[in-house]
């Protein structure tokens, strides 16, 4: 650890068009090829960083303000020494949705609750970053192997599906439109490529609120898309910031969140030092005090949850783009567009149906993920523990398991998560025995 806090960024020069020499983290590039690629990143977390305030019926604008303020402050923790971008993470979701009664329309009324919560799961975080300091992350990944991160990974995208699936299935039009939204970014998916194909959240979005706009505002088939909002937002503004309300029980059922940051971290973080050749866990205890400080300093003023965004290191791994300098300038960005309300205005008029049919694609790409997970490390299922505690962690979380304890109730992403690593835990006995 010796040395300056921040690096000396070298200048380097990338002739060939972002697939030519690799730009490490302590690099730097020209300005205007900075600020690009800032923009790249910028749109590649918009996606995700405004459908999880909408899906939970927090303030998009401010969750994008605040995803820039957390950059900047994971950037500070880790000595500018970790690329990753942090934007709101989708493993509040489910349990937000329970503590506040959400319909899944429009604004959430009662979210000061639901921040009290939130912040509870920042300092279990923030701890958890100080210990792995103090002591390594060799507990956490004995604690959470690859067979319980990818099964808690996957929960959270079968615990989501059907609140996806219901808020679309309100009326024939809506269920059909929300199929077209999932055809759109499917196609952008498959047909197209490069940067056009990073995106494909995004402009899949986009390709369907425009037929979701010609079939009502045109055709009159269903609900149309009122503008007004927009028209009579103003270009500049602050955003409505909300005061957090703690109430132990929501503050118990959003706390254990932090496990799951902590795996996704983890797991991105090992990404990004294979990406680059370089071993990044030694400031693995510095990032997730970064991320828990960040995601505390959110929800104290209305904002979601924050977690780095595998959808950033995606743009990483094809640019080949590491500096962290690129991060700044795309949190610069992200605090610039949240004192935009006609930007703001513009996110809410996304239709339902078309936010629905994303949320079924995300939601499921959640699911895979966890699976990759298995794949990558070369789980083995012929083996009973592994099989055993992926099967019933899968089921307890996709079935919503709820257990009560007294005024407590422990949601479904909740008893799947620690489910999963009590029963790991157990069966490792047997296997720590000769004759297994």
């Amino acid at each position: 650890m010796a040395g300056p806090y921040f690096p000396t960024w070298r200048m380097r020069r990338n002739t060939n068009d972002g697939l030519g020499p690799v730009i490490g983290i302590e690099d730097r590039l020209p300005w205007p090829q900075t600020i690009a690629m800032g923009i790249q990143h910028v749109v590649a977390m918009f996606g995700a960083t405004v459908l999880a305030p909408l899906l939970m019926g927090f303030d998009p604008n401010l969750a994008i303000f605040m995803s820039g303020v957390g950059t900047l402050l994971f950037f500070l923790f880790v000595g500018g020494r970790v690329p990753s971008y942090l934007g709101s993470s989708f493993a509040f979701i489910g349990l937000v949705i329970l503590v506040t009664g959400y319909a899944g329309q429009g604004p959430n009324t009662n979210t000061a609750v639901a921040l009290g919560g939130i912040i509870a799961c920042g300092v279990v975080y923030a701890l958890i970053g100080l210990l792995v300091m103090a002591v390594g992350t060799g507990w956490i990944e004995k604690l959470m192997p690859p067979v319980v991160t990818g099964a808690v990974v996957a929960v959270i995208g079968l615990n989501l599906a059907p609140i996806a699936v219901k808020s679309v299935t309100g009326n024939n039009f809506d269920a059909w439109m929300a199929l077209v939204t999932v055809f759109c970014v499917g196609a952008v998916a498959v047909f197209t490529r490069g940067m056009v194909q990073r995106l494909l959240i995004l402009i899949g979005l986009l390709l369907a609120y425009v037929i979701y706009a010609l079939l009502t505002n045109g055709a009159g088939l269903g609900k149309p898309i009122d503008f007004a909002a927009v028209a009579n937002a103003a270009w500049f503004g602050v955003p409505q910031f909300v005061a957090p309300v703690f109430k132990a029980d929501a503050m118990a059922l959003l706390a254990p969140v932090a496990v799951i940051l902590v795996a996704e971290n983890l797991g991105h973080i090992k990404a990004v030092g294979a990406m680059t050749g370089q071993n990044l866990d030694r400031y693995m205890g510095r990032a997730f005090v970064g991320d828990g400080v960040a995601t505390i300093l959110s929800a104290s003023v209305g904002g979601t949850g924050v977690t780095t965004y595998a959808e950033n290191i995606g743009v990483m791994a094809v640019t080949k783009i590491y500096s962290t300098l690129v991060f700044v300038v795309a949190a610069l960005i992200a605090l610039v567009l949240g004192f935009s309300p006609k930007f703001g205005a513009l996110i809410q008029t996304i239709p339902g149906p078309v936010l629905g049919g994303v949320s079924i694609v995300v939601f499921g790409l959640i699911a895979v993920a966890g699976a990759r997970i298995w794949v990558e490390n070369k789980v083995d299922f012929s083996n009973n523990r592994n099989l055993i505690v992926a099967a019933v962690t899968l089921v307890l979380g996709a079935g919503d398991f709820t257990l009560k304890l007294g005024q407590f109730s422990l949601g479904g992403i909740g008893t799947a998560t620690f489910g999963a690593i009590i029963l790991h835990a157990l069966l490792s006995l047997r296997a720590s025995h000769p004759g297994h």
